[in-house]
C-alpha cells in the first residue's frame, strides 16, 4: 500500500453527503472502528462490527435487524459485501472494502438506488486502492 497522507472525512463529505444522494454517511475499520463520519451520525463499533458479520451470516440481521446510529431498521438484502435494511422512509446501505466497510443512509428525498450506486462505488474506488 502507498504511502498516502489523506483525510477520511474528504471521503464522507465529498463521495458520500456532496452527492446528495446520501443524507448521513460514514466510514469504518472492519473492527468497527469509526474513520470518519458526517456531522450527528453517531456509529458505534458493535453496530458495524455485526453488518459486517452479517455480510458473510445474515441470520442475526434476518432475526433482529439492522443497527446503526442508535436506528433499528428492517433487514432487505445481504450480500458477501453488501448489507441493506429500510425504516419507513429511510434507507441504509453498507458495503465493504479489504478493511473497511462505507455506510450511509438515505431520506425519502432521495431514491435508494442512487444512495446504494454512491456507497457501493466509493467502497469499490476503496476497495480497489487496497483498502
Amino acid at each position: 500500500r502507498a504511502d498516502v497522507t489523506m483525510s477520511w472525512q474528504s471521503y464522507v463529505d465529498d463521495h458520500l453527503i456532496g452527492t446528495g444522494h446520501v443524507t448521513q454517511g460514514a466510514i469504518c475499520g472492519v473492527d468497527g472502528s469509526l474513520w470518519a463520519a458526517s456531522a450527528g451520525f453517531d456509529v458505534s463499533p458493535e453496530e458495524v462490527t455485526k453488518i459486517v458479520a452479517g455480510m458473510d451470516d445474515p441470520a442475526g440481521l434476518q432475526a433482529g435487524g439492522v443497527h446503526l446510529g442508535g436506528h433499528k431498521f428492517m433487514f432487505i438484502q445481504s450480500d458477501d459485501r453488501m448489507v441493506a435494511g429500510k425504516k419507513g422512509n429511510v434507507g441504509l446501505f453498507a458495503c465493504k472494502a479489504a478493511t473497511c466497510v462505507v455506510v450511509g443512509t438515505h431520506d425519502e428525498n432521495i431514491q435508494g438506488g442512487n444512495c446504494n450506486t454512491c456507497v457501493g462505488n466509493l467502497a469499490d474506488y476503496l476497495l480497489n486502492n487496497g483498502m
